[in-house]
């Protein structure tokens, strides 16, 4: 175990996901660090445009992970391991949001989702600290979360993380045609307080200190199996 702490940076880089989840199948099952390592940031990213909670998101993060886990003999390489896995975090993410609103007034269930949501990005130590100053971070922050979440979930996607049209859709199971009109309308709600601020900062970042929590976490479930 010491040996592949010591190999895994390297491995991180080089290693593809299909040879990283064949050998687990084959019993190296320790390698599954890297997946967890290597998908850290966009789980993160793709959680928090649709839940409200950091520590919430974690918890999701780590089912995500150990079902795909308990799941990558199913998996097949008929898409990209990286589709599939945001696509059942994605699912979690949504059975979380759909279990909260059954004990939440419907009437009232969007503006609370807002302000927490609100107040846990404005709360959050991220590396914006350190590229913004606090009046542009929180301008920027603030219109992210007040977006309807069906919007800023693929504004999160799109335009944060980096994800295609087609994994956008595939993860969502929505057209591209309706991601394309849901990005567009997230941009035009954001225009006018972001200007060109949302695609140059490092949004929602998972640092590296929760990284490790993360792999640690994730890994001792597995351990365990």
């Amino acid at each position: 175990m010491d040996k592949m702490n010591n190999q895994e940076p390297n491995l991180t880089e080089s290693i593809s996901d299909k040879e990283v989840i064949t050998r687990v199948l084959q019993g190296e099952k320790n390698l599954y660090s890297i997946i967890v390592r290597r998908y850290n940031q966009r789980l993160y990213r793709v959680a928090m445009g649709i839940i409200d909670d950091d520590a919430e998101v974690e918890d999701i993060m780590q089912v995500a992970y150990i079902k795909a886990y308990e799941n990558l003999g199913q998996f097949g390489f008929k898409s990209a391991f990286s589709t599939w896995l945001t696509k059942i975090l994605i699912n979690e993410s949504l059975l979380r949001l759909k279990n909260r609103k059954k004990s939440l007034h419907l009437a009232n269930a969007d503006t609370g989702y807002n302000e927490m949501f609100q107040q846990q990005i404005m709360d959050a130590q991220t590396p914006l600290h350190q590229v913004l100053n606090t009046e542009l971070r929180s301008v920027l922050e603030k219109a992210i979360c007040e977006l309807p979440e069906k919007y800023r979930a693929v504004f999160v996607m799109r335009e944060v993380e980096r994800m295609s049209i087609a994994e956008t859709q595939a993860c969502l199971d929505i057209t591209a045609i309706n991601v394309k009109v849901r990005l567009n309308r997230a941009k035009a709600l954001l225009r006018n307080r972001l200007n060109d601020y949302c695609k140059k900062e490092d949004l929602l970042h998972f640092h590296l200190s929760r990284c490790d929590r993360m792999v640690d976490s994730v890994m001792k479930a597995i351990e365990k199996m």
